[in-house]
């Protein structure tokens, strides 16, 4: 079932742990891995190596990190899929609004919507009317 799954099932299964300082901060063990967070791989060929992903694969619910790279054999670099379970997010990408809403525990529904209101009201309109006749006098 696991390779029928839908594209929103995939996705989820791209969860990788935080580290031990963002688990404090955000009060959670791991978040969905996008690309432009920092990582630190925890197993296999390039342990210990530090990098920003660069291209995700749901497909092989992997990802390719920046300066991970096997050569072949006519010399050609190609960019090896870690699976997501073997990194550690040191760092995360904020330019998404609507997850870090979600890992600091707030409705993302009414964060997208605390955009300053215009005042467009008949009182607050006669209010500023008075307000400039009262500057002229």
């Amino acid at each position: 079932m696991i390779f029928q799954a839908t594209f929103q099932t995939r996705s989820k299964q791209l969860g990788s742990a935080l580290s031990k300082d963002l688990q404090k901060k955000y009060g959670k063990k791991s978040a969905r891995a996008i690309e432009g967070d920092s990582v630190t791989i925890l197993r296999g060929e390039f342990k210990g190596v530090d990098g920003k992903i660069s291209k995700i694969s749901t497909q092989k619910t992997s990802v390719a990190i920046d300066g991970v790279k096997k050569e072949k054999t006519k010399g050609d670099k190609f960019d090896v899929y870690i699976h997501t379970s073997n990194l550690v997010i040191t760092s995360l990408n904020t330019s998404d609004k609507w997850r870090m809403a979600k890992l600091e525990g707030k409705d993302p529904t009414k964060q997208s919507k605390e955009t300053p209101v215009k005042e467009d009201s008949k009182e607050t309109k006669v209010a500023k009317e008075v307000e400039k006749k009262e500057d002229e006098n």
